[in-house]
């Protein structure tokens, strides 16, 4: 039985992520400093250490005492305004201390990593949808953080070997295995609606609606957390060919901030209130992925629809209204 080291692991995806891991067979390590994790979602089939990335003596040992086969990286910061009020905290957390994980995993010879990466990476994009060649030009933090990270990962794996393959994800979004979004603070649009129709706030604003797009607001691409998962054990088991890669990670097909809230209030049956608000600073208008690339090369295609996706979380916090 292969392990598979996830860092994040208590995290929203990560903890989906290892779920679908642990049926396809795999032991999984599950190493997170619960920094932002819960771990009440953490599976009870899993490994649980309790670390830092940066803990460069607990993670020796952690890569000592077990056979690590594969690392699926996920262990970051992910809010783009916070990346902009505070970036030294976005280049400690998501680069530095990402790159004392890497040394370690150099030192003691693992030489697979699935990366979680994003379309932050891309910036301002006007080629749309956006694939893989389109030049990365990171208009915030933390889209630079992962950028950066994904450079060092190109440089290991060619001075050093360390086979890798980058996930640039778009919006990952819906619950599964009673696992769904549960972000302090949240800042995500459907879980930010969804909470809007369970009367827990006021009501949820639109950032923006002088974009260049059709309504006027942002546009973004959404999919599924289930296919999200999927897609990782794909790339992970890519590696066994021994070469690296990158992907996009999206549906292809962009959705408004109108749009989301408007089947928010159809999935839901609720109206709520809306108000808008002025631009966030580092939001590019549009992102919309193109994933022909991993649908080629890894047989990878998204199986959800935006209905689906926005059930799904619905029906996770109705069971879950306080979250965790």
């Amino acid at each position: 039985m292969k392990t598979i080291l996830v860092t994040g692991g208590a995290g929203y995806i990560g903890s989906i992520v290892s779920r679908r891991l642990l049926e396809k067979g795999y032991h999984v390590l599950i190493y997170d400093n619960l920094s932002r994790g819960h771990r009440q979602s953490i599976p009870s089939q899993a490994q649980f250490v309790e670390g830092d990335i940066a803990d460069e003596r607990k993670v020796n040992k952690l890569l000592q005492d077990y056979s690590i086969d594969g690392v699926i990286h996920f262990a970051a910061y992910a809010y783009v305004g916070e990346s902009v009020e505070d970036p030294a905290l976005y280049f400690e957390n998501n680069l530095r201390k990402s790159m004392s994980f890497l040394e370690c995993l150099k030192n003691n010879h693992v030489k697979k990593m699935v990366f979680s990466s994003s379309c932050a990476t891309y910036g301002d994009v006007h080629e749309i949808p956006i694939h893989e060649g389109v030049r990365q030009a990171p208009i915030n933090p933390y889209g630079l953080t992962k950028y950066l990270f994904e450079k060092a990962l190109q440089v290991y794996d060619e001075a050093f070997g360390i086979k890798y393959v980058a996930l640039r994800y778009f919006n990952a979004a819906g619950a599964a295995y009673g696992v769904g979004e549960d972000h302090k603070p949240e800042t995500h649009l459907i879980p930010l609606a969804l909470h809007a129709a369970l009367g827990k706030r006021e009501g949820v604003s639109i950032y923006g609606t002088d974009y260049e797009t059709e309504d006027g607001t942002c546009v973004r691409d959404y999919v599924h957390v289930l296919d999200l998962a999927d897609a990782h054990i794909l790339a992970l088991e890519s590696l066994e060919n021994g070469r690296s890669g990158v992907y996009n990670l999206g549906s292809e097909k962009g959705y408004s901030v109108r749009e989301i809230i408007k089947v928010c209030k159809e999935v839901t049956g609720k109206d709520f209130t809306v108000h808008e608000s002025a631009r966030r600073e580092g939001d590019p208008p549009v992102l919309v992925a193109s994933s022909v690339k991993i649908k080629n090369e890894l047989g990878w295609k998204a199986q959800y629809r935006i209905k689906d996706i926005i059930r799904s979380a619905w029906e996770w916090h109705l069971a879950h209204p306080g979250g965790y």
